[in-house]
């Protein structure tokens, strides 16, 4: 069950993310696990570049950090390196799908032995609020001013759990989110499978997580929280989409 005090490998620092962001939530529900699981000692996380750049601030384990786009592929040279230890990577929408699509798709269908922590937000968070590969159609960003149009050459948003779900090297892949406490208990128990499946070498494990970006949807935090629930869960539905 969750702690009801900070877990151990959570450090007890000030935050440097917008009220509102899913961030912290999702670093606490990692560490909850690590804790839980007892592998404080064994784990290695490979932090991003996007907002949660500096996660190495928070976690009270052993963190790196990788160039744009490039985690999975870090981590899969520190799992080869270290296989007696737990790898994972954190991303965000723009790392993860944009400029490090090709390591994302090459690292899950070689079945790399690695869980992937997905968080999307739907827009380019750090650096301004530029369209992401998952904004939505419709959605207002800084290079969308009037909202992203397929037909305009902008694309539509990109479903990469859905995709990497059809290669045999995943062994699980599944979306969740943080918009109310079941969901978030929800979501705990998926970083723990994942983790678990590492651990019993089923192969790649990617956990989605639709999270708020209060700031640049400009919206309360509250309002950001209703959003997921009444737009973004129409285009990237929640559930299990691959259990192997």
């Amino acid at each position: 069950m969750p702690n009801k005090t900070r877990p151990a490998s959570l450090k007890n620092i000030s935050t440097h993310y917008c009220s509102g962001c899913g961030h912290g939530i999702l670093h606490r529900l990692v560490a909850e696990v690590i804790d839980e699981m007892k592998l404080s000692e064994k784990t290695i996380g490979v932090a991003p570049v996007g907002c949660a750049v500096v996660a190495y601030d928070y976690w009270d384990f052993d963190v790196c950090e990788a160039a744009h786009g490039r985690a999975l592929a870090v981590a899969t040279g520190i799992k080869r390196c270290r296989p007696q230890n737990v790898v994972f990577t954190y991303q965000g929408d723009g790392d993860l799908v944009s400029i490090g699509l090709a390591e994302t798709f090459h690292t899950a269908n070689r079945g790399e032995n690695l869980t992937c922590i997905f968080i999307n937000n739907a827009c380019y968070g750090m650096t301004g609020g530029q369209m992401a590969p998952t904004t939505l159609v419709g959605q207002p960003t800084a290079t969308t001013p009037w909202g992203r149009n397929p037909k305009s050459g902008e694309g539509w948003p990109v479903k990469l759990s859905e995709i990497l779900a059809t290669l045999s090297g995943v062994a699980f892949a599944v979306r969740s989110t943080i918009s109310s406490p079941r969901e978030v208990i929800k979501t705990r128990e998926y970083i723990k499978k994942a983790f678990s499946n590492q651990i019993e070498n089923k192969g790649f494990s990617i956990i989605e997580v639709l999270s708020p970006c209060p700031t640049i949807w400009q919206k309360s935090p509250i309002n950001a929280m209703k959003w997921i629930d009444e737009e973004m869960v129409k285009t990237f539905p929640l559930g299990v989409i691959k259990d192997k």
